[in-house]
């Protein structure tokens, strides 16, 4: 976040102009190197190892360097050593700043302090700021000692990185009782405690969409159904990473099916987070409380879609007839498009355990794809349902981290495999081979 708070100075401060600023964002872009990539030029790490940890950092809250590791693949000295070699985000931006502007390297020192004394950082926080590290730059941020908060808003931060953008910084925390909103998705983590997480529009909504269009990888141009969707997705997988981590220290959370809400006021003991999304403004809102009241008549975000898809009853050549099962419109489009392509035929669509029952004794396909999270059933009873129609049938469960539990009884109730969201293209049609040859 130190190039867009610092650079968001320059500008306000007339140093810049906002063209000079994004073209550096841009360049730093090409500068920044994945540690995955430079450990296998320099024949630290084979591409399959690379890889599996891409693939593991999709499944939990890790760093590449943690996961790396705790698989014994490289130590802390190699790691400490390719992040030298990464590049220091600071040292980027203001080498960049004096090669795009004339400004020299003392300008850009006295800028620096200028900055720092006019955000009133300590030298300890400046040196997070510079450093880019999420986890000592959120308590300069979120003041809270409530559980759980800090630790959401930094999983919240590293999934923007993530899957979004890196053009993003954040204000400060505000603890409220109150907050209007236009437009607002969320979900619950209920069990041994009580969390929710969203996010909302106020007035500006291109933060909100970009949220969504990235996420989703299509363009999203308005808000509406789509949109709370693939934002419901991605508070999804947020709150599966955070729920598998709490799981490690004996709490378990069940995770409900995201929902939204239009033009409503939030009520409760919460924090909202300001996130300045490539100059657009969207909030994060977190409660620890059970009180907490994001709004009402929430609008579940999948729709009732259980369909027939015309001609694909009959379709002999494909590898196989599958039906998808998600109460996300996002992840039913990710997996039909994926599976069309390979050869597959989704001869159905259903967005609901109650539909995924019905439609599998309509057209017995080869091979189910189930969601865990849904509402009015969830795939685990709909799992058992399935199968007591049809003891044979295939079922490949769908979930998002943080529900190893439901996710270990689904096994042992039947289900063949399970595919992890955000989706993998290579690890879905493994699985869907692996399945429909045994």
């Amino acid at each position: 976040m130190f190039a867009q708070l610092f650079g968001y100075y320059l500008i306000d401060n007339s140093i810049i102009k906002e063209d000079v600023y994004l073209e550096i964002l841009e360049k730093q872009k090409s500068v920044r190197v994945k540690l995955g990539t430079i450990a296998v030029a320099e024949g630290l790490l084979t591409e399959e190892q690379a890889e599996d940890i891409n693939l593991m950092q999709r499944m939990f809250d890790k760093r590449f360097g943690d996961i790396a590791v705790d698989k014994g693949w490289l130590t802390l000295e190699q790691i400490e050593e390719l992040l030298a070699k990464q590049g220091n985000a600071y040292l980027q931006f203001v080498q960049l700043l004096t090669e795009l502007t004339g400004l020299t390297a003392t300008d850009a020192d006295q800028l620096l302090k200028a900055f720092q004394k006019d955000s009133g950082y300590t030298d300890t926080e400046m040196a997070a700021l510079k450093a880019d590290d999420t986890d000592q730059l959120i308590p300069l941020f979120v003041l809270s000692t409530k559980p759980h908060i800090r630790e959401i808003a930094a999983l919240v931060i590293r999934n923007l990185t993530r899957f979004i953008s890196s053009d993003f910084y954040i204000g400060k925390a505000l603890h409220v009782r109150g907050f209007s909103y236009n437009h607002m998705t969320c979900q619950e983590l209920a069990g041994d405690d009580t969390i929710f997480i969203g996010i909302a529009a106020v007035d500006e909504t291109d933060a909100f969409l970009k949220v969504a269009s990235a996420f989703s990888h299509e363009e999203i141009p308005q808000v509406g159904a789509s949109a709370y969707d693939a934002v419901g997705e991605f508070i999804n997988v947020t709150n599966g990473l955070f729920a598998t981590e709490l799981s490690k220290k004996e709490i378990h959370l069940d995770m409900e099916p995201p929902v939204s809400f239009t033009q409503q006021t939030a009520l409760g003991d919460f924090y909202a987070i300001p996130v300045y999304l490539e100059g657009s403004r969207m909030d994060v809102l977190i409660s620890v409380n059970e009180e907490f009241i994001p709004g009402e008549n929430p609008e579940h975000l999948g729709g009732v879609t259980y369909s027939a898809i015309p001609g694909r009853d009959d379709d002999t050549e494909s590898l196989g007839k599958v039906l998808v099962v998600d109460d996300s419109r996002m992840s039913r489009s990710i997996l039909r498009n994926l599976l069309e392509k390979a050869g597959y035929s989704v001869i159905r669509e259903a967005s609901n355990g109650e539909e995924a029952i019905e439609a599998y004794k309509e057209c017995k396909p080869d091979l189910v794809t189930l969601d865990i999270t849904m509402p009015k059933m969830d795939g685990l009873e709909a799992l058992t349902n399935i199968l007591a129609f049809d003891a044979d049938a295939r079922v490949i469960m769908i979930t998002a981290a943080g529900q190893q539990d439901k996710l270990i009884k689904a096994l042992k109730e039947g289900a063949k495999r399970f595919i992890n969201k955000p989706f993998n293209e290579e690890e879905i049609l493994k699985n869907i081979r692996d399945v429909l040859q045994e």
